[in-house]
This record gives structure tokens, C-alpha cells and sequence, in this order.
């Protein structure tokens, strides 16, 4: 019989084309601007002059390395229509991790746990496990409610073939892509009625005493939620996949390791519930929009042209709270559009923190060993020492253990909470060479990193409907927090012995560890970023030029060198269904995070590598403020809520760059000089073009939202003192 590709890759042959022809040219014009450096003698203040100087090397290697995302952009498309019948395909386990039911409302996470229970998956091969970082009882009574509901929802999805799993979701536009017939309309009425009750009851649980719990100093808690009918024989449509409640032991002595440490004791009481050969792994506000991204993963998972060497199928993160305009980017469209769809071509995309579907094997970095043969004594040198999951290394799924056998099911139980407790990892391999990497907050980038150096593959999944939605940052203070801590893992690992120049090189293809190399240094951009807002600027008032003069060959070079990558990254947008206000929105945004989130994370890397400071995370609050999101929808930048330690140097700069332009134009129009600061009077025009929100925001708001009075002076006043340092600086070297 003829073999049926379960996927189908494309390689966009032109537009790598365009890549690599626009890097090519863009290369030469950069080896040009360092010829020119270096044969031109230096100003007679030769600091501002080096400073540009190391800043346009520091611009051109984040240049370089990005250049590598976009070298053989591809396309998949999946067939799951190919796939073997439901039982004989393999079981999946869905991991959703919440740490704090505070800035998590429990509404959203059991949305997401009802969402991935009504998969388009056979339920006995399913299971669900809620993992309770914050060890909130509250959580765990909002679970077995969510189960009760369930029974109803997930029975009314596979009745009615509902493509928006999500509850919340589905009750707001119920009629979305559904044949509305009297059942169903009839059906749907009765739907809501049992969805208000549910969030009546978990309302009262949230406003209980039982909220107050000790986030950082608990026992373990395993609980098996419910007791479904899970006789798949009979094909009724009540079953309902398993549901595990898991809240680790967390002590104040003992580090937890953050979301890894979470991940890695998910790993290891799922391996003794369940044990399935697959896991998908989920944020709390990540709700399942395609209840076939299952059977869309198993046609990578399953193709037995990559089965054995692929690792994960990485979905994109999209979101369901973003405006029209997104003015702080939080659709992370330059992310998963663009390099996350490049390297998708070479040996595949970052681990990306949720939306994966990830191989148990390939997690168990042990597993090779296990096949050698070694016992169970070794192999607690590796995984720990529990006999139940050291022998579970050895079987495949089953799940049929934890069913009708309520004795063995209390030993089980007990078990789990030995390899749940916060000493169970020690003198074990977990976060060094099993499960999810304990060397960076950033998880996802240590653990992708490493299955990659080891051999592995991962593809890129972005269908035309989104299989995932979450909800994202939509105010200036949350997206600048999130990127500082993101920024602060990055370098964390580019500072590491597992840097990606070092560590990468010898085991990775050379453009795979640049697109690693990109993002591990990506946090650096704050060093050119400071500098030429600011050097330039100085050497304006002062009178220096440090830009070839316009008449000279040399500026058009340098005006190549600024347009091309601007040019470029603008085609790049429109043709991954982009716009130029996307294209726009994202310039500023690069601008704002480079001197702030870049910035912050860079010294809280540095920090902790000297020792100084501890890391910590703290999630993104999912509590909506309607004033600030009545702004966002309308496309206007909040600042009321932003600290001052994002905004005063963001203000200060454009006080800078103001003055500066100013000045310039002042002075060309008394004494000339256009030839020689013209690089540097636009430089400043752009900066205040790009960033005008912040000038509008301090001059003409009058809205709560605007930039205050106070604020607006100091940063004037640390603007003030920065140029008479910078200047009596300059002049003494």
C-alpha cells in the first residue's frame, strides 16, 4: 500500500532568495562602515567617537545573528485525516501550570482545563494535570467544580462538534462556525445557565478565607479529581479524561527552581498516573481554540519520516485580548511570523514556554541509558529514588491503574507525593540532564537549547486557525516588567557555560546556533541602544560631528546601513500578513524595550552572576483594569500605572533628543553647518518620530493616562545632570 505523508513542508525558495541577497548587500555596507572607522582618525574627543564606534560592532553582530532566522523560511501542512483510528493512537497528558490564584483568577485556569478536557481525543487516552504552585485550597476546590461542569460541557463539545472548547469563549459568540439548530440552541440556553452557576460557585470559593495560603511554604498535594466513567468500550459520550490536582512542597530553605521545578514533578507524577508518550504543556491563560491541535501534532509526532528524531511541535502564541492597533506589540508577531517560521527550516523553532507537544522520551535524557540495560539502583542515580517511577521508565501508558482499585490507587497517591516533595531531586539529574533545565527562568529557551545540542528536531505548527489562545500584556508597565524578566533569563544563558557560541557551536548546525546566539544576546541591544541616544546627541550640543559630512560617499553608505534593515524588516511584516503600523508599532516598542526591559534585564543578569542578587519571577497579573484596557483598545499609550524606573529614562532621553534637535536646527540657521551634523540632527528627529506617544504624553495629555507634571521635571532633572557630566566628559577626553 502507498505511504500518505501524515505533513507536507514547503520551502519558500524566493523569499529565502530575498533574505539572502538583502544580507549579502546589507554585510558589505557594514564592512564598509568599519573600513571607514578604522581609517579615519579620531575627533578631539576621541571617547564619544570609540563609543559609536563599539556600539555600530555590538549592532552589527545582533545584525549578523538575526540574519540567520530568515535563511530558509517553510511552511507545513498537516493531514490528520491520515492518522490511525482514535485507539490506536497514542495518550497525551496536558500539563497547566498556575502559580498565583491572585493574578490568576481561577475563571481563567479552569477555562483552560475545560477547554483541553473537550480535545477532539480519545478521553481514555487524555489526562489533565493542574499544577497549583501557590498551593491554594481554593484551587484545588475550583478544580473538582470544574469537574462536575465538565461532565455537562465536555459531553455538549463532542455532541455538537464545538470548535471553541473555551467556555467563555464559546457563551460569548455561540453561533461561531456552528450549525444552529433547535438542539443546539436549546442546548446552549441550558449550557449557560449551568456555566452561571459554575462561576457563581467559584466566586464564593475565591472570596473564602481559603484564598490566604502560604505560597512559598506548603506540603504536597496529589489529588485525583472525580470519578468520570471511563469504560471507552461502550464509545458514551460522559467519559471524561483524567483530572489531577498537583500542588509540590515548597520550603523557604529549598529552591523550587520556578516553572521548571513545577514541570519536572508534573513529569514525574504523571509517570506514574498516566505515563503517556506525549505531553502538552500549557500556561493557565493559554485556552485550547482548535480541539484538533492534538490530532495536528500527532501528524509530526507519528510521520515516521521525522517521528524518531523530532522532540516537539511548537504551536504559535496567540492572543484573544489584543487591540486592532497593538501598540505594545504583545502579539509576538515578529517572534513566531518570522524567526519562529525560519528556523522551522533549519532544525527548528525555540521551545517557546506553552503551547508544545513535547516527547516524554525526549525529556527522560536517560532513556538512551535505559535501553543499555541498567537496573533500577542506577537508574535512581538519575531519576530519583522512587521505585514506582524509576520502573515506570520501563512501561508505556497506564493510565488503567489508577481505575476501580482504590487500594492500589491510595498507594499510588502516596507515592506521588514522595517525588512531589522539594527533596526528592537532590543528588538526582533533573534540571541538569532530565526534564526541563534549571539553568535560566527561562526554562523554555534552556531546555529547547539543549534538546537541540543533543540531537533533537522540532517543527513549527501555525495553522489558519489559532489552537491556542491566551491573554497578553496590555499595558506599558506589565509588557516592560515581562520583558525585563524574560531578558534577564536570555543573558543569564548567554553569561553561562551553556552560551550558545561556546556550548552550541561544536554541537549545533552553524545557523541554528546563530538564531540562539540572537536570542541569548538580544538583551545587549541596550548598550548600542543608550548609546546613540544619547552620544550623538551630546556631541550636537557641543559641536562635534561624528558622522561622515553629507557631501562625503560615506554617508550614503551610512544611510544605506540605516534604511536597509528598516526596509527590510518592513517586507518581512507585510508578507507574513502584517501592516506598516504593525511595522511601526514594532520599531517603537524595540526602541522602548531596549532601554528599558533590555537595560533592567541586563544589570539583574549581571547581578546574579556576581552573586548579589537572587532570581525570581513573578507572573503577569490577569486581572483586568477596564480603564487601561478602554486606552489600549483605543490605541492610546498608558502611563498612568508605569513605574518610574521604566519611565524616567525613557522621558529623560526624549527630553535629550529634544533639546538636542533643537539646538541643531537653531544653529544651522545662525552659523550653518548642515554638512556636518546632519546624521546626527536627524538621528534625534527619528528618535522623537518614533517615540512621539512619550512627547504627547508629557505635553499635550491631560488624561490620567498621560505622563505627570512630577514626573516630567525629574527626568528632566536627571537629563540636566547627565548632558554637564557627559559634556565636562567629553572635553577632558
Amino acid at each position: 500500500m502507498e505511504y500518505l505523508p501524515l505533513h507536507r513542508c514547503k520551502v519558500h525558495k524566493w523569499q529565502a532568495f530575498i533574505h539572502r541577497a538583502h544580507a549579502f548587500i546589507h554585510t558589505a555596507a557594514l564592512l564598509s562602515i568599519f573600513y571607514y572607522r578604522l581609517s579615519s582618525p579620531f575627533l578631539p574627543a576621541a571617547l564619544p567617537w570609540l563609543l559609536v564606534s563599539v556600539s555600530e560592532i555590538f549592532l552589527s553582530f545582533l545584525w549578523l545573528s538575526s540574519a540567520a532566522f530568515t535563511w530558509r523560511p517553510v511552511t507545513r501542512t498537516v493531514f490528520p485525516e491520515r492518522l490511525p483510528p482514535g485507539n490506536e493512537l497514542p495518550g497525551i497528558d496536558v500539563f497547566v501550570c498556575t502559580a498565583d490564584p491572585k493574578r490568576e483568577p481561577a475563571l481563567g485556569v479552569m477555562n483552560t482545563v475545560l477547554s483541553v478536557m473537550a480535545l477532539d481525543y480519545p478521553p481514555e487516552k487524555l489526562s489533565v494535570y493542574l499544577s497549583d504552585d501557590a498551593g491554594a485550597s481554593a484551587t484545588r476546590r475550583s478544580l473538582r467544580e470544574t469537574w462536575w461542569f465538565a461532565r455537562t460541557w465536555v459531553r455538549f463539545c463532542r455532541e455538537f462538534r464545538v470548535r471553541s472548547t473555551c467556555p467563555e469563549a464559546f457563551l460569548s459568540d455561540p453561533l461561531a462556525g456552528t450549525d444552529a439548530g433547535a438542539e443546539f440552541l436549546e442546548e446552549t440556553e441550558r449550557i449557560k445557565s449551568e456555566y452561571e452557576k459554575f462561576k457563581e460557585q467559584l466566586r464564593v470559593i475565591g472570596e473564602s478565607k481559603e484564598m490566604d495560603m502560604n505560597a512559598q511554604n506548603h506540603s504536597s498535594s496529589v489529588e485525583i479529581i472525580g470519578e468520570g466513567s471511563f469504560d471507552a468500550a461502550n464509545g458514551s459520550k460522559d467519559d471524561m479524561p483524567l483530572v489531577v490536582y498537583v500542588s509540590r512542597e515548597k520550603r523557604p530553605l529549598h529552591s523550587h527552581h520556578f516553572k521548571a521545578g513545577a514541570l519536572n514533578v508534573l513529569l514525574r507524577v504523571s509517570g506514574m498516573l498516566s505515563n503517556s508518550p506525549y505531553i502538552l504543556v500549557l500556561d493557565c491563560d493559554m485556552y485550547s481554540n482548535d480541539p484538533s491541535s492534538a490530532r495536528q501534532a500527532m501528524c509530526f509526532h507519528l510521520d515516521p519520516a521525522i517521528s524518531s528524531s523530532l522532540a516537539f511541535v511548537q504551536f504559535p502564541q496567540k492572543f484573544h485580548n489584543l487591540s486592532s492597533n497593538d501598540i505594545y506589540t504583545s502579539a509576538l508577531a515578529s517572534i513566531f511570523e518570522v524567526k519562529w517560521r525560519g528556523m522551522d527550516g533549519l532544525r527548528g523553532p525555540i521551545m517557546s514556554g506553552t503551547c508544545f507537544y513535547i516527547k516524554r522520551r525526549a525529556l527522560y535524557n536517560g532513556a538512551n541509558i535505559i535501553k543499555k540495560g541498567m537496573d533500577i539502583s542506577d537508574l535512581k542515580d538519575c531519576f530519583g529514588h522512587s521505585n514506582e517511577f524509576t520502573s515506570s521508565l520501563t512501561r508505556s501508558s497506564h493510565r488503567n491503574s489508577v481505575r476501580g482499585n482504590t487500594e492500589w490507587t491510595n498507594t499510588l497517591l502516596k507515592e506521588t507525593h514522595f517525588v512531589a516533595s522539594c527533596g526528592y531531586e537532590k543528588d538526582a539529574q533533573w534540571g541538569k540532564d532530565i526534564g526541563f533545565m534549571y539553568n535560566s527562568v527561562v526554562e523554555d529557551y534552556s531546555t529547547g537549547f539543549m534538546l537541540h545540542c543533543r540531537g533533537w528536531i522540532s517543527v513549527f505548527c501555525n495553522p489558519n486557525r489559532a489552537a491556542f489562545l491566551g491573554s497578553t500584556t496590555t499595558n506599558l508597565n506589565d509588557t516592560l516588567i515581562q520583558g525585563t524578566r524574560w531578558n534577564s533569563g536570555l543573558l543569564d544563558c548567554f553569561l553561562s557555560r551553556f552560551c550558545p557560541l561556546i556550548y552550541g557551536l561544536p554541537r549545533l548546525p552553524l545557523l541554528e546556533c546563530l538564531c540562539y546566539t540572537h536570542l541569548a544576546s538580544q538583551p545587549l541591544y541596550c548598550l548600542p541602544a543608550w548609546c546613540l541616544a544619547t552620544v550623538p546627541q551630546i556631541c550636537l550640543l557641543i559641536g562635534l560631528p561624528i558622522y561622515p559630512k553629507a557631501s562625503s560617499p560615506w554617508f550614503i553608505i551610512y544611510s544605506f546601513a540605516f534604511i536597509s534593515p528598516l526596509a527590510k524588516y518592513l517586507w518581512d511584516v507585510l508578507i507574513t500578513g502584517g501592516t506598516i503600523q504593525t511595522w511601526w508599532n514594532e520599531w517603537r516598542m524595540w526602541m522602548i524595550k531596549s532601554i528599558t526591559a533590555y537595560f533592567y534585564g541586563s544589570l539583574d543578569a549581571i547581578l546574579k552572576l556576581c552573586g548579589i542578587r537572587k532570581a525570581n519571577f513573578i507572573p503577569t497579573c490577569k486581572v483586568v483594569d477596564d480603564e487601561q484596557m478602554r486606552r489600549y483598545r483605543d490605541g492610546i499609550f498608558d502611563f498612568q500605572a508605569s513605574s518610574s524606573l521604566f519611565l524616567v529614562p525613557l522621558v529623560a532621553l526624549v527630553i535629550l533628543n529634544m533639546v538636542s534637535l533643537t539646538w541643531g536646527i537653531a544653529k544651522l540657521i545662525v552659523v550653518g553647518g548642515w554638512n556636518e551634523f546632519s546624521g546626527q540632527i536627524f538621528l534625534s528627529f527619528f528618535i522623537l518620530l518614533v517615540n512621539y506617544p512619550l512627547v504627547e504624553g508629557m505635553t499635550f495629555r491631560k488624561d490620567k493616562g498621560g505622563i505627570s507634571l512630577h514626573m516630567t521635571l525629574l527626568s528632566a532633572l536627571y537629563a540636566l545632570v547627565f548632558v554637564i557630566f557627559s559634556v565636562a566628559f567629553c572635553y577632558v577626553y
